[in-house]
């Protein structure tokens, strides 16, 4: 296969069409609830690991993915909502309103759903691959996005989102999951 372009946050960028990727960490792994550190230098390994993120994040039906979902304790993000492949370094939430429920999935806690009251619109700052900030506002779907993945760079899971019996109730659930099996078994859709 010939390589081919991926949209980054501000310049095109080639990578090749096939690279490996990472395995997904699951609920219970302890990267999980780390806080990531911040990126200090952006350089062509950032790169690298943003274009991996991007095929494993593709590969998994995913339409974001933390660097800790991959065992990468860097304060980043990648992201698709359908106009192609972002990424966002450091990013920090400077005002969120509203209030909006929905039924929400995660990559690391796959084949569950729940119920997640979170800010309707959010409005994020980070920087793109290039070191220049980037300022987007995110209502329903991308707002959603945006707080599930910096949850995940905070080390919080979308289960800790939950009232008290709800969490009680899940992590039952998840304590006798084999998350592994579900994964490869998993088709409900794309996930946060």
């Amino acid at each position: 296969m010939t390589p081919g372009p991926r949209r980054g946050s501000s310049t095109t960028r080639w990578y090749p069409e096939s690279v490996a990727t990472f395995a997904i960490r699951f609920f219970g792994d302890p990267v999980l609830k780390q806080r990531a550190r911040e990126v200090a230098e952006l350089n062509g390994e950032l790169a690298r690991l943003v274009g991996t993120m991007y095929e494993t994040m593709e590969d998994a039906q995913g339409v974001g993915l933390a660097a800790p979902q991959v065992g990468v304790q860097k304060r980043l993000f990648t992201y698709d909502v359908g106009d192609g492949p972002e990424v966002i370094v450091n990013p920090e939430i400077v005002e969120a309103s509203g209030e909006w429920v929905y039924d929400e999935g995660c990559l690391s806690v796959p084949g569950f759903h729940f119920e997640i009251v979170r800010p309707k619109l959010v409005t994020m700052r980070g920087l793109d691959l290039d070191g220049n900030e980037v300022v987007v506002e995110g209502d329903e779907l991308l707002g959603r996005l945006i707080q599930h993945e910096i949850d995940h760079l905070d080390g919080v899971l979308l289960i800790d989102r939950l009232d008290p019996d709800a969490r009680k109730a899940a992590m039952r659930d998840l304590r006798r999951t084999d998350f592994q099996a579900l994964a490869a078994e998993d088709g409900g859709g794309r996930r946060l």
